[in-house]
């Protein structure tokens, strides 16, 4: 824990001892340039440089090593020195310096605003103590030089602070989007995993429905009805053909090298109402039969509505098959301009839960997200005439 924290520490020390750097870089220029009376004469006798000087020297870094937590407090003190050193009659007039790194700080962490506020009275406190306390009434340019340099350190800060912004409200807007991109991917590859299981768990179930018939049939008549018992095998042959290729087709997604310009590898299912004949067969080879009703004007339908029609009726007769005692299922298919109805009711005893039609199951559930995903909804009861009803709704767009 203590390992983990000492880094952070050492960071958040970083800006301060940067800043008593400065401080100390800007002192020792302080005393330097007045000690070798760099500069214009301020004063006609200045006074020495002694502990005084120091102490100021002093207040100078301290001030700045405390301007980004202290802004107010730096500006105040760097601001009181250039008063104090002039009224002390010391050489050098590059004391002046020290307040503009305050302007520049207050300006770069706080705005335009505050800068300006910074800004007018550094400036004015410079001018009367050039002008006033030192009596230096000989430089005519010192008025417009101490405003363009307050100025000039004011706008520096303001531009750094509005840089920083920027690239704040930047940084931000990229790790939201960074962050939308990835819930985004993480929905629509759990969108594709729901979707797939429930692609396999009605291919697998029909097929399973299918191949437990007829492999009971097959055991039945296997001795006394050989011809039978090899119709049966041959339909789980059928099956079973028909069943991988669903499987490959669906799986087929999740392959990275197969490109959809391959035919021999679909990447999308091929079953639709244009297989219900085969469908019919397979149920009325495992002993159902199956009375279909078509009505309205058939037509081409969406791939999303055609498969999910498919899955709803596939998944309704291997429900019938498994779970319920009939012999018959009535098929009904209405067009609609727009809208797809489905009914499926079976002749059983009507009886849902673990021992009637499997309720207990996916089954259902899967039919009714089908139909949810497209804006449509399914209902699956024991109707009041007996038997099994399951009927589904699908809204069809209407052809552009």
């Amino acid at each position: 824990m203590n390992t983990t924290r000492e880094p952070a520490r050492r960071g958040a020390l970083r800006p301060a001892a940067a800043d008593a750097a400065l401080g100390g870089v800007v002192a020792l220029a302080i005393l330097v340039a007045a000690s070798v009376g760099v500069g214009p004469v301020v004063t006609a006798a200045p006074r020495p440089l002694d502990g005084g000087a120091v102490a100021l020297a002093v207040v100078v870094v301290a001030a700045v090593a405390v301007r980004r937590r202290y802004q107010v407090a730096a500006l105040i003190l760097l601001n009181a020195v250039p008063v104090a050193w002039f009224l002390a009659a010391y050489p050098g007039r590059l004391i002046t310096v020290a307040p503009l790194i305050s302007c520049y700080t207050l300006a770069a962490h706080r705005g335009w605003r505050w800068g300006l506020a910074a800004a007018v009275p550094t400036a004015t406190i410079a001018v009367l103590t050039i002008r006033v306390v030192a009596g230096d009434t000989t430089t005519a340019g010192v008025v417009p030089e101490a405003v363009l340099l307050v100025a000039t350190a004011a706008s520096a800060g303001a531009a750094v602070g509005y840089h920083r912004a920027v690239l704040a409200a930047t940084r931000t807007r990229l790790l939201r989007e960074t962050q939308n991109r990835e819930d985004r991917a993480g929905r629509l590859a759990a969108e594709e995993r729901l979707r797939i299981a429930r692609e396999l768990h009605d291919v697998f179930g029909h097929t399973m429905a299918t191949i437990s018939v007829q492999a009971g049939v097959g055991l039945h008549v296997v001795e006394e009805r050989p011809e039978q018992a090899r119709e049966a095998l041959t339909t789980i042959k059928k099956v079973c053909d028909e069943g991988l290729i669903d499987v490959r087709t669906i799986l087929g997604v999740l392959r990275t090298d197969v490109t959809s310009e391959e035919p021999e590898h679909p990447r999308e299912p091929r079953n639709g109402l244009h297989r219900l004949a085969d469908l019919i067969d397979t149920a009325a080879a495992a002993g159902l039969r199956v009375d279909l009703d078509v009505e309205g004007d058939p037509r081409r339908l969406p791939a999303p509505v055609d498969l999910a029609a498919y899955r709803i009726i596939q998944e309704a007769l291997t429900n019938v098959l498994r779970h319920a005692d009939a012999r018959t299922v009535r098929l009904a298919v209405t067009h609609e301009p727009s809208r797809l109805l489905i009914q499926i009711l079976d002749d059983g005893p009507g009886v849902s839960g673990a021992d009637g039609h499997g309720t207990d199951g996916h089954g259902i559930d899967g039919m009714r997200e089908r139909a949810r995903a497209l804006s449509g909804r399914l209902t699956a009861a024991p109707h009041p005439d007996g038997g099994f009803e399951v009927r589904a709704e699908l809204p069809v767009p209407p052809r552009r």
